[in-house]
C-alpha cells in the first residue's frame, strides 16, 4: 500500500507546521503515511522548530525534530498528496504558485478537519505568550485526528 503524502504549510516553519507535523507522527503511529512541513518563507530555513512550541509539544509528548524548509512549488505540489496550510494567508499564498490550478484539489485549511473546535485559523502564537502555544496545540490535535479519521475512511 502505497502511503499517503501530507505536507503542513505555515509561514516561516518553526511553530504551526512542524507542531502539525509532530501530532499527526504520533496520531498516526502504524497507518502508511509521510509527513512533512514547510514554510511558505524562507526566513528559517535549517532552523529546528521554536524553543517554546517544543517545550509545549514536549510537555504533550511530542517530539518536534524537524528542520525548517521552504515551500517549493516545482517539488511539493507533487510529492504530496495533501497540503495543508494553517491560515487563510497560507493557503492563498499556495494557491498563488499554483499558477496553472493543476494542484487546487490537493490544497485544504487545517482547520477544515477540526471536529470540535470553532476557530477560523490556527493562529500564529511566535509573538505571544504561553497561552497562544497551548491554543494552537489544542486545535492541532483535533484536526489532525479529524484528519486521520478522514484518511482512514478512505
Amino acid at each position: 500500500m502505497k502511503p499517503t503524502k501530507i505536507l503542513f504549510v505555515c509561514l516561516g516553519n518553526i511553530c504551526r507546521s512542524p507542531a502539525a507535523e509532530g501530532v499527526m507522527k504520533s496520531l498516526a503511529k502504524g497507518f502508511p503515511i509521510e509527513i512533512q512541513s514547510a514554510g511558505t518563507a524562507g526566513y528559517h530555513i535549517g532552523e529546528l522548530p521554536d524553543i517554546r512550541m517544543r517545550s509545549h509539544s514536549h510537555k504533550r509528548g511530542y517530539e518536534l525534530v524537524s528542520r525548517a524548509q521552504q515551500f517549493d512549488p516545482l517539488i511539493h505540489f507533487e510529492m504530496f498528496d495533501h497540503i495543508i496550510a494553517m491560515d487563510g494567508n497560507n493557503l492563498r499564498d499556495l494557491k498563488s504558485m499554483d499558477q496553472h490550478k493543476k494542484y487546487q484539489h490537493k490544497l485544504s485549511l487545517m482547520i477544515d478537519y477540526s471536529q470540535i473546535m470553532n476557530v477560523k485559523e490556527v493562529p500564529d502564537p511566535y509573538y505571544g505568550g504561553p497561552a497562544g502555544f497551548e491554543h494552537v496545540l489544542d486545535i492541532l490535535e483535533d484536526a489532525c485526528a479529524g484528519l486521520l479519521k478522514k484518511l482512514k475512511a478512505g
